[in-house]
């Protein structure tokens, strides 16, 4: 079934995001376009239902005040407009229509259906995938990421054998993250998965490299090498799986709006990779993707798996990595994220691991004198990522934690708790 849908133009304002979720949680599809879309571009758009032209503080460009093209006023679409008024529009806000008045102008004056749901999509999505890809092939670096996951689960669902997926697991993963992966993709989901694991040729191009933007351009270029080496032994393959979400885009900056991150179509690999895309969550923000996810069948943890940087541990293995020092912080992660779950706080607190950094400290084990290394424990609460507080850990839960890893984890003799908020400190130590 085809979604309605309401677009959301682009005037300046910063809040587009903010209005397009709350369409979506109607039950109503919205997306944002810039500005200067044209008519034919609109009538493009499937099931168009209504126009919101969304103005705000970022509408004068280059001295001028940004305005859409004349003609969408001739499409007889409804049309409202907020902080910029137009004797054109249904009506004109001031700021954010509330939840009523938004909901009046979405089911009343445009006559739209609450018809935008996680299964609708995916059979959209199944459908658009299968006239897309045809008889051929598609290709995907499956990470074992939210993302890459819920993006192999539609394939799967949509071209089956079709798919080709490869995961590299470059030994800087968490603690059965790689056997988790195959164990659903290729046992459970009966994924053509290919699986490299690179360990020992990471681990050695890494040797002694301590600079932290170093270790990641290393890690970074060494992927790409390893995936193009496996895609050059592959035969028809003509498109590659990516999965881009909504805020990927978003971020990319409009004609209004700066730049928040740029976004990488295809994940950093080389231009001479010729394929083209297939983004079936390109339209979700992240809460819908691991909504798509968990109606697609995958296993909750591995749809709200813990945010985790694409260098993997080897960013929270501070300094030059050595084995030991990476043993210890995936298996104090590993008991961190146990008993956190033990304790239900893996549902309330948004990001929490352990890092270790490259220095030793005295102590004592067995009744004599030790020199080890110590686990900071990281946790911490966000909305968008760009501040974080620190979660406020119950005494009891942090002590069954650090007389584990002490216990458990070899050549670890201290154990901290980081209580530095961003600003000034950030999420990763690297």
């Amino acid at each position: 079934m085809k979604q309605d849908m309401i677009v959301v133009l682009d005037l300046g304002s910063t809040e587009n995001t903010v209005l397009a979720r709350a369409i979506r949680e109607l039950g109503v599809y919205s997306e944002i376009h810039p500005h200067d879309i044209t008519a034919g571009e609109v009538k493009a758009l499937e099931n168009v239902r209504g126009i919101i032209l969304n103005g705000g503080e970022n509408r004068i460009v280059d001295g001028k005040e940004v305005e859409v093209n004349p003609e969408l006023y001739t499409l007889g679409y409804p049309v409202i407009a907020i902080d910029c008024p137009s004797a054109k529009c249904e009506k004109c806000y001031t700021n954010l229509p509330d939840k009523e008045a938004l909901k009046s102008f979405v089911f009343d004056t445009c006559k739209a259906e609450a018809n935008w749901n996680m299964k609708n999509f995916i059979e959209d999505q199944i459908e658009q995938i299968k006239k897309q890809v045809g008889d051929k092939k598609v290709l995907l670096a499956l990470s074992g990421g939210v993302d890459s996951s819920v993006v192999a689960a539609m394939l799967i669902k949509a071209i089956g054998q079709q798919l080709v997926c490869v995961h590299v697991n470059h030994g800087l993963m968490r603690k059965n993250e790689s056997e988790g992966v195959v164990k659903v993709f290729r046992d459970e989901l009966k994924a053509n998965l290919i699986y490299i694991d690179a360990s020992e040729r990471f681990l050695t191009k890494l040797e002694n490299v301590a600079d932290p933007e170093q270790k990641r351009k290393i890690i970074g270029g060494e992927f790409i090498r390893v995936f193009e080496e496996e895609a050059r032994k592959l035969e028809g393959i003509d498109f590659l799986g990516q999965g881009t979400i909504y805020p990927d885009i978003i971020e990319s900056g409009t004609k209004t709006a700066k730049t928040v991150k740029s976004h990488h179509n295809v994940g950093g690999l080389p231009e001479d990779l010729q394929f083209a895309l297939v983004e079936p969550l390109k339209q979700l923000f992240k809460d819908e993707v691991r909504a798509c996810g968990l109606e697609l069948g995958l296993p909750r943890e591995m749809v709200y798996r813990q945010p985790f940087p694409g260098p993997g541990l080897g960013v929270r293995c501070l300094g030059a990595i050595t084995r030991d020092r990476l043993a210890a912080v995936r298996e104090s992660d590993a008991i961190l994220r146990e008993e956190f779950a033990r304790a239900g706080l893996d549902k309330t607190v948004w990001q929490y691991f352990t890092v270790v950094p490259d220095f030793k400290s005295v102590g004592m084990k067995n009744h004599e004198r030790c020199f080890d290394y110590t686990v900071i424990i990281r946790a911490i609460n966000t909305i968008d990522a760009m501040t974080a507080s620190i979660e406020r850990l119950d005494w009891d839960v942090l002590e069954v934690i650090t007389n584990r890893i002490l216990a458990e984890v070899p050549n670890v003799n201290r154990v901290c708790y980081d209580m530095s908020p961003k600003p000034p400190a950030t999420i990763e130590f690297e």
